[in-house]
């Protein structure tokens, strides 16, 4: 028997691996507590992906435990042992925002429930690959330092600057910054997946992802930028543009394309590897783009207000450069596109979720 366990399993990624590494032929233990109800109140619920995944998904076992536990999680791993093929963690406290307010939780749930993933794993199937979804964050804002231009709909980097081709690479210092709490949570979690690779000589890897979103995203303002930004153009429900005039820039990488990179890793495992990943040039927009995209796929004009005060820590512009991933995984490629992401999550009525 082979067993892919994710934590997170009812959220965005942590879903959209179940049904992936499921017909792939593995048996899935998914680890759930539905801690984003907590975070962002009932909208964000991930219940309703749960019930479905245990409907649909007929390999597919729940535990509502909490990652920071570490008896319960060492019960799940010694119940199923050498049998975990692949651990795809995708758990966590995810916004900058919310951290500043419980800074105790944030950490604990982004860094010590990592450590406890990373030991149990060392301790009951070091052979498997551990795969983790860290964040364009532990770059703090450092990328706001970047030589920006501002154009009509976007902020855009010099066309000199080496990152203008294909985005920001992994060479980017991640010291003397401003992370946000959240950043620097996972940051340390970030640390602890590469030193058990280096170490322990573990097949893990940092997945550092820019957006990521998708129709499984139970989206909030806080968190699902896409998702949610599609909920408000369908809804009606207020927008608001937090400063740059709305010309911010974010990659958007589909659930689908990131955990599609995770069945490559899996397939030829690295040693605390490391990887920028998001929609790079291929899928990217600034919310003013995003939504005039949303404008024209619901014929709706959206309400939105701009404010002048940016979020901490915010970047101005940021684009993924997975060169590197590519060149490691020449077989791996895009999906989906920035418009197809926006149609999919459209036509599927997430937003009307309860």
């Amino acid at each position: 028997m082979k067993i892919a366990l994710v934590t997170g399993s009812a959220g965005l990624i942590g879903a959209e691996s179940v049904r992936f590494f499921s017909k792939k032929g593995f048996e899935i233990i998914g680890i759930d507590n539905d801690m984003r109800r907590l975070f962002f109140g009932d909208e964000a619920s991930t219940e309703w992906s749960r019930r479905k995944l245990e409907s649909e998904i007929k390999n597919y076992t729940h535990y509502s435990e909490d990652i920071r536990d570490r008896a319960s999680m060492e019960d799940i791993f010694k119940k199923y042992g050498e049998d975990i093929k692949v651990i795809i963690h995708t758990a966590a406290q995810p916004s900058h925002d919310w951290a500043a307010k419980d800074p105790f939780t944030d950490f604990t749930v982004n860094a010590n429930g990592t450590l406890n993933l990373l030991e149990m794993t060392r301790q009951y199937c070091p052979d498997a690959a551990f795969i983790f979804t860290s964040t364009n964050k532990v770059y703090g804002d450092s990328p706001n330092s970047l030589p920006l231009v501002e154009l009509e709909t976007r902020w855009e980097i010099d066309k000199s600057h080496p990152y203008y081709q294909n985005g920001i690479d992994e060479s980017m210092s991640v010291d003397q910054t401003k992370h946000s709490l959240f950043g620097a949570s996972k940051l340390a979690a970030d640390a602890l997946v590469q030193e058990y690779g280096k170490y322990f000589n573990m097949k893990t890897v940092c997945f550092r992802g820019g957006c990521l979103t998708g129709p499984g995203h139970s989206s909030t303002e806080l968190h699902g930028f896409l998702a949610y930004l599609m909920k408000c153009a369908v809804t009606g429900r207020h927008y608001t543009i937090f400063g740059y005039r709305g010309k911010q820039v974010r990659d958007n990488i589909h659930s689908y394309d990131l955990v599609n990179a995770f069945w490559h890793f899996y397939q030829k495992p690295r040693i605390g590897e490391v990887y920028n990943i998001g929609g790079g040039r291929h899928s990217n927009c600034s919310i003013q783009e995003a939504i005039e995209m949303c404008e024209d796929i619901t014929g709706k004009k959206m309400n939105y207000l701009y404010t002048e005060s940016n979020r901490i820590g915010d970047h101005i512009w940021w684009i993924s450069d997975v060169s590197k991933f590519k060149l490691h995984y020449p077989a791996w490629k895009y999906k989906y596109s920035i418009k197809e992401i926006l149609v999919e999550i459209f036509q599927s009525g997430v937003f009307n979720v309860k």
